[in-house]
């Protein structure tokens, strides 16, 4: 059993939609901390305590029992009462909470001593109805006012915020107990009176309000969690999605993790049209439990295969909050898809830009690459119909606003007095950088950003092919072709070996050694003969290690491991990359990133990926270092393991065509794998691969066999590029 690294600080996290509870391991919510019940970006409890006659109760042991429900068990320290002494841990007290909308909480105490005992349950509570970005930057500033009104017919306590027309109300009622409960002196406090061996319980709903939309809590105690309705769409979730099986049991661990952060992250956004209910996937826990561009997009091209509506439930949100007109303070231009969406009281009052943000350059193209890649595992050419109106104004804006000046090249700045100063996927403030570790002076014209829309042109050729548009999809291949060559010209350096990171606001190359490169091998605009090179360069000792490819090479002066984007190791970038290695035919080293994930993911606390990790210069750790402050679960770190197991298998679907095609090539460390439930249109496959000898050979159980085909992955990509030709 190999060494688990926990993620993040000691804390209990669960949520359910946008509703999310952070508590220390006790199950309490101390004050100041980060820690508190948020809704809508909003924390609507910022302190919960629970005491026996002023005593504070010590903890045993607890934790989340699933992504929305919680278990926390203590006990007693010695209770003066007035019938005398409580021995210490005499006493048991169990707090379990579930969240679906709102919150339910049980609490059941039981007499574990020999007498009757009697006192006072006390719980104490505080809302500071903070918006999420100030309680993340610890400057919380207070605009409005709180009122608090206990109505004790009803046994309810209800706490409002009120700023001008930005309300936020939690409801706190008890029910299911013989006691009645009493509010005084800030605190609610019941009378508990146990025989020996005898049990009290009551249970406490926390129902929350967005001005006049009321979010009730679960009616169901903790025990009866399974009858939620969430619940229920997670059993039919897990039914619905890919499943496998392997003989390497770290592997399916993996997996089924990164299944279960999925469905913890699923947004439900309603029926769209469909039969089931719709969802779309947030970035990750605890901060951005929100619609975002760019994650939410390339977490639907991860989960292509898995749970193709992921991309559906994406491109109808994101597709609603396309920009249509200029905004400098949201970075907005007509046809940009967003980068971010909150709800709280800075985006009400346009404090914050995030009303949608815009401040993301690589989101517009990723829309287009998602769409097509949603149509092509779908065969739904109708969704397809109805977003072209949207997939057309993305077009335009790539032309019109993402080449700023016209040169051909994509480069963001923003116009923004709060804006980003980084715009693709490294968005920190110092994430591009020259190779002295100086910071780039803007416009940036990162060589990703190149590659994505290269790809989106001829995802879209295709896709205009399919809809009798040869006119438009000869156009967009023309395009491609002359930004395929006019980015080998400018991009490449000999010297270097490899492509510049970016061009600067100058035109000058950036030969700043990065993983960005190996998107541009995932987006197929490196010519064959250069491929080599970059893939050689990738997994060089300054920018390899044990645990995956780093963010930047150790050689540059800004090469920190522990920083967020300058060293350290992205599950996803590793995935992405691993993907671009197939491409072009090395599979070897797309096999030896897939295993550094995997065995990074053995190491973390329950197989999970956290957004991101790192390693030591040197002499390497024998276990991937937690970085602080990392999400978990986060959406593209759980998606980065569907990523790679798509490229060992070669997956490429082409649904409108009633082909699956394969090119598997299992390493020695996963001899074997089968996949249930894999989703092709209306088609179910269950398919057996594994090893035999150095060739990995497969089987059709389930299906029509026909329409799985073998074809060499990188004959699958060119088909990409001439298809309609």
């Amino acid at each position: 059993m190999p060494f688990k690294v926990q993620v993040g600080p000691p804390q209990i996290s669960i949520h359910h939609g946008q509703t999310v509870l952070i508590t220390e391991l006790d199950g309490q919510i101390n004050w100041p901390s980060d820690r508190g019940l948020y809704f809508n970006d909003t924390r609507v409890l910022s302190s919960w305590r629970i005491y026996a006659n002023g005593e504070p109760w010590e903890l045993l042991t607890g934790g989340a029992t699933t992504y929305y429900t919680s278990e926390v068990h203590l006990t007693n320290r010695a209770i003066t009462t007035e019938d005398g002494t409580i021995p210490p841990h005499t006493l048991g007290l169990v707090i379990s909470r579930s969240i679906e909308g709102g919150m339910h909480e049980d609490i059941d105490i039981t007499n574990n001593g020999a007498k009757h005992v009697r006192f006072q349950l006390e719980i104490a509570m505080r809302s500071d109805f903070a918006d999420i970005f100030e309680v993340k930057s610890g400057n919380i500033v207070r605009r409005g006012r709180i009122t608090t009104e206990w109505l004790v017919s009803k046994q309810q306590l209800k706490t409002t915020y009120h700023n001008a027309d930005f309300v936020r109300s939690i409801t706190v009622s008890f029910r299911n107990s013989l006691t009645k409960g009493v509010h005084a002196n800030g605190r609610l406090s019941f009378e508990v009176s146990l025989a020996p061996g005898e049990a009290w319980h009551v249970c406490l709903t926390y129902s929350l309000a967005d001005g006049d939309s009321e979010y009730a809590a679960p009616h169901e105690c903790v025990f009866d969690s399974h009858k939620l309705q969430h619940a229920q769409t997670l059993e039919d979730w897990l039914e619905t999605v890919l499943k496998i099986s392997a003989s390497n049991d770290d592997f399916c661990r993996l997996y089924r993790q990164a299944l279960e952060d999925m469905a913890a992250l699923r947004l439900p956004i309603g029926n769209t049209g469909s039969d089931h209910m719709v969802f779309m996937p947030a970035a990750g826990l605890p901060w951005f439990v929100a619609p975002f561009g760019r994650d939410s997009l390339i977490v639907s091209l991860q989960n292509i295969l898995i749970y193709p509506g992921f991309a559906r439930g994406a491109l109808e949100v994101l597709g609603s909050l396309q920009a249509t007109e200029m905004d400098d303070y949201r970075d907005a231009e007509p046809g940009k898809i967003p980068h971010e969406l909150r709800r709280g009281e800075l985006a009400h009052f346009k404090l914050i830009p995030h009303t949608p943000y815009y401040g993301t350059a690589d989101a517009t193209p990723l829309y287009l690459i998602t769409l097509h890649a949603a149509w092509r595992a779908t065969g739904d050419r109708e969704f397809v119909e109805q977003k072209l109106e949207i997939a057309e104004r993305c077009l335009a804006w790539i032309d019109h606003y993402g080449d700023r000046d016209g040169d051909g090249f994509q480069e963001y700045q923003t116009r923004s007095p709060v804006g980003y100063e980084n715009m693709g996927w490294k968005d920190a403030g110092d994430a591009v950088v020259y190779p002295d570790g100086s910071l780039v002076k803007g416009p940036k014209a990162l060589c990703e950003l190149q590659g994505y829309v290269y790809d989106a042109w001829l995802r879209m050729a295709e896709i205009f092919d399919e809809l009798e548009k040869p006119d438009r999809a000869k156009e967009l291949r023309a395009k491609a072709n002359r930004l395929f060559d006019q980015f080998n010209e400018k991009f490449w350096d000999d010297d270097l070996g490899f492509y510049a990171y970016a061009l600067d606001g100058e035109k000058k190359k950036v030969l700043t050694v990065a993983s960005n490169p190996g998107h541009c091998l995932w987006s197929g605009i490196v010519p064959p003969d250069r491929a080599a090179k970059v893939v050689q360069r990738l997994m060089a000792p300054d920018m390899w290690c044990k645990w995956g490819i780093r963010t930047l090479s150790a050689k540059n002066l800004a090469f920190n491991p522990y920083n967020y984007q300058n060293g350290s190791i992205w599950p996803h970038d590793n995935a992405i990359i691993a993907m671009g290695f197939r491409r072009y035919g090395f599979d070897a080293e797309a096999s030896q990133v897939a295993r550094a994930i995997s065995e990074a993911g053995s190491h973390f606390l329950l197989n999970q990926l956290p957004e991101l990790y790192t390693s030591s210069v040197g002499q390497e750790p024998l276990f991937p270092i937690q970085y602080l402050g990392a999400n978990v679960p986060q959406a593209w770190a759980a998606g980065s393991v569907f990523m790679l197991m798509q490229t060992m298998l070669g997956f490429m679907p082409d649904a409108p065509r009633g082909k699956l095609y394969v090119d598997p090539d299992l390493p020695t460390w996963l001899p074997d794998l089968t996949v249930t439930d894999l989703r092709l249109n209306q088609h179910k496959f269950d398919i057996r691969f594994w090893r035999e000898g150095d060739k990995t050979k497969f089987e059709v159980l389930r299906g029509e066999k026909n329409m799985v085909e073998y074809c060499p992955i990188t004959d699958q990509f060119d088909r990409l590029k001439t298809q309609g030709v």
